[in-house]
């Protein structure tokens, strides 16, 4: 394959402004359909991109229109058409984020919601709105929206507008914009009507198009996960636990994210390791140094920092974030399965990204399994029976004899039985009580506190170390609570209660629940009542 330098965006000569937008969303380097639109675009040509959703076809025409607009509260300078007023809420977001240090603000407007809030919204000024095509021209036929001043249009998912049958709306939408307006159209595929729109209504249009590799990795066992964002920690860990001897390579989007998840990996005691664009060749050398020799059993990465990763030793690989698109798609889940051996890839799905997912799953022309998360109990046995090979291995070594004398003389005064369970009890800590055994406590209304305060029970106590200053900090730190607010903290031997304001309660056990307290991850609940727990 013929290699390239990769541009970075420094390399496009945007503002200040944006740049800064684009460092602070994690953002480390131009996909590639951006690598080929943004400079285009900014050099005011007309571009008809070909490439699929989840390629980062937002940020592709979204930094070049906030850089093109006036900031201000002017009139429409920029009009985007989306297909669905999901895709339009997504895409004003994302250039609400690139366009938040310029003071550049884009306005959603669809169907199925109040037309009087938008018709408000417009009326205060806005220079980008992003909708689809019927609730576009409603705003042009009641007069609340001109285009007269439109600098660029951008048809985000052309065939697809299309095929819903909104070409008659589009058309009349363009009308209404200056001839001298820059055009951009994105497609994933080329049918004749949108070609017919192209000839019409763009200039001389610069082609770019983004081809997606056909997947062929007989050797890897690809499965997806649906799971809530909120769920994603929770649900790697079992998978590391469940297969305690692989190694993992995870990758995640942003610098951000691969920070986050290192760090809550380390607090739950796993061996793992970041690496990203911020680590020098130095510091990237000697983490792979680590992963390669067995030190760091989990690598968590970007797709930029993980380039030219060959290491044939990597079981499985986790898209904690869904990839960007078909392509990374199959160089991420390529870096398992190499030397012959064989590979597991894992990708962690939301329900709002599944269109996304699907169409992954159609372009690389993979066999994707759905699969069921191991279960506590299969975790248990899985890890039990690893440590009865351990034990084996022990009996087997020749400094054995000295332990056995040990053991003769503790089984002398304890029983053999308790002796295991007690030494099994701290091998495995931590996986015989599952936050669910606290769902259902109880009621917020209902938990023996004082007047005006909740009573709240934590899966966390003396036989952790925990402190009533550990238990303070953590709660006023991650509820924004002020401390003098948290009364009456009362440690147990593997259980704490502690009683906060009534009213804070529900947002301390949302931020609280699941959270890490001292190492160790807590599930947090309303307390019974007194009279019920005895």
């Amino acid at each position: 394959m013929e290699s390239r330098e990769k541009k970075s965006f420094n390399d496009f000569g945007l503002s200040p402004e944006v740049m800064k937008a684009v460092s602070a969303m994690g953002f480390e380097e131009p996909t590639p359909i951006q690598e080929k639109t943004i400079p285009l675009l900014l050099a005011g040509k007309d571009v008809i991109g070909q490439a699929q959703t989840g390629t980062g076809k937002t940020a592709a025409f979204g930094i070049p229109v906030i850089e093109k607009v006036d900031k201000g509260r002017g009139p429409v300078q920029a009009v985007i058409l989306a297909p669905t007023r999901e895709l339009a809420i997504q895409a004003a977001e994302e250039i609400n984020k690139l366009g938040a240090n310029k003071k550049v603000h884009a306005l959603p407007v669809y169907g199925g919601t109040s037309i009087d809030r938008q018709i408000k919204a417009i009326a205060k000024g806005v220079q980008i709105v992003v909708g689809t095509p019927g609730r576009v021209l409603d705003h042009i036929e009641r007069r609340t929206l001109s285009l007269k001043d439109v600098k660029i249009v951008v048809l985000d998912e052309a065939d697809e507008m299309l095929d819903m049958g909104f070409i008659d709306d589009i058309t009349r939408i363009l009308k209404e914009t200056p001839e001298a307006r820059q055009t951009l159209l994105f497609s994933a595929t080329m049918p004749e009507e949108v070609l017919r729109i192209s000839k019409r209504y763009m200039k001389t249009p610069e082609r770019v198009r983004i081809a997606a590799d056909t997947l062929t990795a007989a050797k890897i066992r690809q499965i997806v996960y649906e799971l809530r964002n909120s769920d994603k920690m929770d649900a790697l860990s079992r998978l590391i636990d469940f297969d305690a001897e692989g190694t993992f390579l995870v990758f995640c989007h942003t610098k951000k994210e691969v920070d986050e998840v290192t760090s809550n990996l380390k607090l739950r005691g796993y061996d793992a390791d970041a690496m990203h664009g911020d680590y020098t060749q130095a510091q990237r050398e000697a983490v792979l140094k680590k992963f390669k020799g067995g030190k760091v059993d989990v690598l968590v990465a970007t797709d930029v920092a993980a380039r030219g990763l060959d290491i044939s030793s990597i079981s499985h690989v986790v898209n904690y974030s869904i990839p960007q698109n078909p392509e990374s798609y199959v160089h991420r889940i390529g870096r398992t399965g190499r030397a012959g051996r064989e590979g597991v890839a894992i990708t962690f799905v939301t329900p709002r990204e599944d269109r996304q997912f699907r169409l992954i799953k159609a372009v690389s022309k993979a066999e994707i399994k759905k699969g069921r998360l191991p279960s506590r109990e299969e975790v248990l046995g899985v890890r039990l029976a690893s440590l009865e090979e351990k034990i084996n291995e022990f009996i087997d070594d020749e400094r054995f004899e000295r332990f056995l004398g040990m053991a003769e003389k503790l089984s002398e005064r304890l029983k053999p039985v308790e002796a295991l369970a007690a030494l099994l009890k701290f091998q495995l800590e931590g996986f015989d009580r599952a936050p669910e055994e606290v769902e259902d406590r109880g009621s917020l209304d209902d938990t023996g506190a004082a007047p005006g305060m909740a009573r709240l029970f934590m899966t966390i106590g003396r036989e952790q170390g925990v402190s009533a200053m550990d238990i303070v900090d953590a709660i006023s730190k991650k509820a924004d609570l002020p401390r003098q607010q948290i009364k009456k903290v009362s440690i147990f031997e593997s259980f704490t209660f502690v009683e906060v304001p009534r009213e804070s309660a529900e947002k301390i056990i949302e931020f609280m629940h699941r959270s890490i307290i001292s190492g160790r991850k807590v599930a947090v609940a309303p307390a019974k009542p007194r009279a019920l727990r005895k």
